[in-house]
């Protein structure tokens, strides 16, 4: 790390500079004391606090997420310190567990508020800085969040002054006199490595890459899943990130060249973020780099401001989620275990922003595959962090449910979609008997499959319009319903076979609930403002014994003659001999010329037999 300190510090600040001994003698019983967030831990001050634990009793220790030793958080000296913890580490989890610490579930942004107001008057704050500069200024360095907040408004701060600490920049310093004691130290900082990728948090980065634009910026926590979508997330232009961790994952991602910031709204051009959880490595990028603007918790949280960047994409992780869409993200039942941190934050703001994502994956099961984290309900004591109506995109390993806006019966079938296989019949039954669901849909319950992405593609049309093609989704159902509705009664009549008003509700379901195997269906869509349109759709259903398929087309009036029924043919024919199939078969009114112009000009080759009102195909790969 090169010098970006006054090497004189200790003799020019000598009045300051104590041993950590010395420094926490400042600290009584009764008092409330602030601790270091994350890898900025001050540890030398904390052993030394710890080994007063015979002279104290009721230190109220106020902390976020210390990720260094916790020897305070021994049952023997629960007499002498009690953990209020506002993100419940590893460290405090059994502590707390035991009843002999709390947990203050709180919004993050809402946390310097309380020290400010003095609705949590803090004592002492125990921090952890870089040296000063010649102009007197310690950077927090790793973590800004709430520790500026706390040196801000605690009657004593006691600063472990390290040089190993980034000179990180921003709104990121402290004076050196706005300190009450110095405590030299030259311990490393604690480095927190990403966890490494798994192939169901990398099926989970590329689902949620694929909602992520070019030129959006980004908020992306810390484990297994963000690291993922780090990882996708290489190949997209000018990304932005505002967010409130940076990790070793991000640092890969802005030198792979995706993150320019060259289209975020505020902050252009900058990397805006408040901690950093990671190693060596990210510490030596970070420090003194104009790249990086590490701000507080009450700035990099604001939800306003949040929801001012157009674009905004907010990636958090829950540990459950309701069919109704709430989202347990703090506790596994009445056991809490984590914390509410700044995903309601990022979520409502994103939510807001222009063209911005509130995106919340998991994996689909926990306790290899024993345990559906997709639940009809929460388990008995379980804490709803993010509410059903805050919940925009929940992602799995097995796609992607879109609630916002949705019914609970849509909310219900999208979600049942995305959990794992092997708990769908069951959340189907669940579903039923809760009322969520009709009772007819029982009959699908082995259908509710996504399909794979492979089977996605586009088109040009000649006016510039690009049309999506995809699998059909379980909550396509009301979408298909109303494309039938602005079809004409030819077009009807012409796929049907029969005068019809209105579309059997099992029609739609063959359409919507299938297997993607046995049976296929490919939507064309363009986006509105409420998601998509679905202006055309093609299917086949195949024939076991005959290893062949029959296959039907429906587009949208205003949309035909401009080739939308060809590439769906010809994209469907992909699929076909993708899966085996010897060909196509297909019945068509002798006064479908259009249909009948689609087969001929398949490239397949072509066999026909008239027949008592329609004309029979037979169609080769």
């Amino acid at each position: 790390m090169k010098q970006t300190y006054d090497p004189d510090w200790r003799t020019k600040y000598a009045s300051l500079v104590v041993t950590a001994g010395e420094a926490v003698k400042r600290i009584q019983p009764g008092h409330r004391v602030f601790i270091g967030s994350g890898c900025s831990e001050p540890q030398g001050l904390v052993r030394a606090l710890t080994e007063r634990a015979g002279e104290l009793a009721d230190v109220e220790i106020v902390q976020l997420l210390t990720l260094g030793d916790a020897p305070y958080a021994k049952k023997e000296y629960s007499d002498a310190f009690t953990i209020n913890a506002f993100f419940i580490g590893a460290t405090v989890r059994e502590i707390i567990r035991e009843g002999l610490g709390s947990y203050t579930p709180i919004f993050l942004s809402d946390i310097p508020r309380l020290f400010s107001s003095g609705k949590l008057p803090l004592h002492a704050a125990l921090i952890q800085v870089s040296p000063p500069d010649s102009e007197g200024m310690c950077s927090f360095g790793v973590a800004v969040d709430i520790v500026k907040s706390a040196a801000e408004n605690a009657l004593t701060v006691i600063a472990q002054v390290n040089p190993n600490m980034p000179r990180t920049l921003g709104d990121a310093f402290i004076n050196v006199y706005d300190v009450d004691a110095l405590v030299a130290s030259e311990e490393p900082i604690i480095e927190m490595p990403d966890l490494p990728a798994t192939d169901v948090s990398r099926q989970i980065g590329e689902y949620v890459a694929s909602l992520v634009d070019d030129g959006a910026t980004i908020e992306l926590g810390i484990g297994k899943i963000p690291h993922s979508v780090a990882q996708s997330l290489k190949g997209k232009r000018d990304l932005g990130i505002h967010t409130e961790m940076v990790t070793d994952a991000l640092l890969d991602l802005i030198q792979s060249g995706a993150v320019t910031g060259a289209m975020k709204t505020l902050d252009r051009g900058k990397v805006t973020a408040s901690f950093c959880f990671g190693t060596k490595r990210l510490y030596e990028f970070v420090d003194d780099n104009p790249m990086f603007s590490f701000h507080p918790t009450e700035y990099v949280n604001d939800v306003g401001l949040i929801s001012r960047q157009k674009g905004m994409v907010a990636i958090n992780t829950a540990l459950q989620v309701d069919l109704t869409g709430q989202v347990c993200a703090d506790s596994l039942g009445s056991e809490f275990y984590s914390g509410i941190g700044g995903q309601v934050d990022f979520n409502r703001g994103a939510a807001r922003a222009e063209n911005g994502k509130a995106i919340i994956a998991l994996p689909s099961t926990a306790h290899d595959d024993k345990i559906s984290r997709i639940v009809c309900t929460l388990t008995p004591g379980a804490g709803v962090v993010t509410t059903r109506g805050d919940v925009h995109y929940v992602v799995t390993e097995y796609g992607v449910a879109y609630l916002h806006g949705k019914s609970v019966q849509e909310r219900a079938l999208a979600l049942v979609s995305v959990a794992h296989p092997k708990f769908r019949a069951e959340l189907m039954e669940q579903a039923i008997k809760e009322r969520y669901l009709r009772p007819e849909l029982k009959d699908v319950e082995g259908k509710m499959m996504i399909g794979p992405k492979e089977l996605r593609t586009s088109m040009l049309l000649n006016d510039g319009t690009q049309i999506s093609f995809r699998a059909i989704h379980p909550t396509d159902e009301p979408r298909m319903r109303d494309l039938f509705y602005t079809l004409s009664r030819q077009t009807v009549y012409y796929r049907f076979m029969a005068e019809l008003k209105s579309i059997p509700r099992s029609q739609v379901q063959n359409f919507v609930y299938i297997d993607h195997w046995n049976a296929v269906s490919i939507v064309a869509t363009l986006p509105t403002a409420s998601g998509e349109e679905i202006i055309a759709v093609g299917a086949y259903y195949v024939d076991k014994k005959t290893n062949r398929a029959e296959v039907a087309f429906t587009v949208a009036d205003a949309w035909q003659k401009k080739g939308i029924g060809a590439f769906l043919m010809a994209h469907l024919a992909t699929i076909g001999k993708r899966n085996g199939l010897k060909g196509f078969t297909a019945e068509v009114l002798p006064q479908n010329k259009p249909m009948q112009k689609v087969f001929f000009n398949s490239g397949l080759k072509v066999r026909t037999t008239p027949g008592e009102g329609v004309i029979s195909f037979e169609m080769d790969f």
